[in-house]
C-alpha cells in the first residue's frame, strides 16, 4: 500500500491534519478514524454540548461533552489526537484548560488571536499551532509567545477557499479577490524559515480548497510540511454528522457554493438552500438567545441563531438550518463517495485514495 509522506510537528508524526469542523461534524469517531490512518485527528471544541439538549449550565455541558469526545477518541485510537479552540468563544479559556487536562497531542487555535495561549497551557507537552492567513499575524502571534518563552510548533495558512468562517471580506470573497493561497503559504514558510525568527523552521500548513491527493502534492513542492484537509472527509462513513448532512455535499453544484454573512460578523462559505435564501433575502428567524456562543454575536441585530442552524443541520435538518462547506464540496458526487452498497466509504477507503492520487503522475 502506497501511504503519504509523513511529517513532523514536534514529536509527532502524521501524513496529514484532518481540519475541524464546529457543532460535532468532526468528533470522536471521525478524529479516531484520522488518526488510525497516520493523520491528525482533529475534535472542534464548539458547542458539543448543546447537540446533546443540555439543561442548566452551558458552560459545563460544553466542556464536559468535549471532555468526553476527547476521551473517547482517545480509547479509539492510538494515533495523534488534537482539538481546534476559536478564540472567539466565550468560553475560550475553559475549554483550553479542558484540552490542556485530558493531554490533547496538538491544539489548533483560530478564530482570533490567542496571544495568551502558553499561558493557558503552561508546561503541558501539548503542540501549539496557531491559524494564520498571513505572515504579519504570525509575526504577531510569535512575538506574542515568545514572552512566555514559547513559539509556535506549526502554522496553519487558511486561504480563502475555506468552509465556514473566513477571515476575509465579504467583497473580496464574492470578487474572488482575496489572497490566493499559494501566495500566503510562500508568505509565511518565508516567515518561518527566517533564522532571524526562529531557531530552528516552523512547519507550515496550508489549508482551504485542498481535497485531492495532486493538492498536496503540489504545496509539498511549495515548501509546505503537510496540509490540513477538512470538506473531503465530511462525505466518509465516520464523519460524525448525520448522513443527510452528507448528502446536501453529494446534491451541492458548483454555484450552490455561496458567500454568505454570518451573524458572528464575518463572512463564511455554506451550501445554498431554502433556509439561507430567506435569511440572505433580509427575513428574520425569531428567536430568542440561550447560547451566548461567540464574543462577536450579537443576538438584536441577527436575522437567526447560527448556532440553532448548524445543530438543526447536524442532525439532518435542513428546514431551519444549512451546512458549511468548502469550495471543493460540489465535487462530491455519489460516484466518488459512496461505495458498492450505497454506504459512505470510510476514511481509510479515503486515505488510500489520496495516497493514489498524490502519487499518480
Amino acid at each position: 500500500m502506497i501511504e503519504l509522506p509523513k511529517f513532523k510537528i514536534g514529536n509527532l508524526e502524521m501524513n496529514l491534519i484532518q481540519g475541524g469542523m464546529g457543532v460535532g461534524v468532526s468528533a470522536r469517531n471521525l478524529a479516531s478514524a484520522v488518526a488510525n490512518c497516520g493523520g491528525a485527528g482533529i475534535i472542534a471544541s464548539v458547542e458539543l454540548g448543546l447537540l446533546r439538549g443540555y439543561k442548566g449550565n452551558k458552560i459545563k455541558a460544553n466542556q464536559d461533552a468535549f471532555r468526553d469526545e476527547i476521551r473517547a477518541a482517545r480509547q479509539m485510537s492510538n494515533g495523534v489526537i488534537g482539538v481546534n479552540i476559536m478564540r472567539a468563544l466565550t468560553d475560550y479559556q475553559g475549554l483550553v484548560k479542558v484540552a490542556t487536562e485530558e493531554k490533547v497531542d496538538l491544539m489548533i487555535l483560530g478564530a482570533g488571536i490567542a496571544k495568551d495561549a502558553p499561558k493557558l497551557v503552561g508546561d503541558a507537552p501539548i503542540c501549539l499551532v496557531p491559524m494564520v492567513n498571513d505572515a504579519r499575524t504570525a509575526d504577531l502571534i510569535t512575538r506574542a509567545w515568545k514572552k512566555h518563552n514559547k513559539v509556535p510548533d506549526a502554522f496553519v495558512v487558511e486561504g480563502p477557499k475555506a468552509g465556514g468562517h473566513l477571515a476575509y471580506s465579504f467583497e473580496d470573497l464574492v470578487n474572488n479577490t482575496a489572497p490566493q493561497l499559494e501566495d500566503l503559504v510562500k508568505d509565511v514558510i518565508g516567515f518561518a524559515n527566517n533564522p532571524e525568527n526562529f531557531k530552528n523552521p516552523v512547519p507550515v500548513i496550508p489549508a482551504g480548497g485542498i481535497y485531492f491527493g495532486q493538492d498536496i502534492a503540489y504545496y509539498h513542492k511549495l515548501g509546505a510540511a503537510g496540509v490540513q484537509m477538512a470538506t473531503r472527509f465530511v462525505t466518509t462513513r465516520e464523519c460524525d454528522a448525520d448522513d443527510k448532512f452528507k448528502q446536501e455535499y453529494l446534491r451541492a453544484n458548483k454555484e450552490d457554493l455561496m458567500i454568505i454573512k454570518s451573524p458572528v460578523g464575518m463572512p463564511g462559505r455554506a451550501i445554498r438552500n431554502s433556509f439561507l435564501e430567506k435569511v440572505m433575502g433580509g427575513e428574520k428567524i425569531d428567536f430568542n438567545c440561550k447560547y451566548n456562543c461567540l464574543k462577536t454575536c450579537n443576538p438584536k441585530e441577527s436575522l437567526y441563531c447560527l448556532m440553532k442552524a448548524l445543530i438543526e443541520a447536524h442532525g439532518g435538518d435542513f428546514r431551519e438550518g444549512f451546512a458549511f462547506a468548502g469550495s471543493n464540496a460540489y465535487r462530491a458526487t455519489p460516484e466518488s463517495c459512496l461505495d458498492a452498497d450505497g454506504k459512505f466509504i470510510t476514511v481509510r477507503t479515503l486515505m488510500q485514495r489520496l495516497s493514489d492520487e498524490y502519487n499518480s503522475p
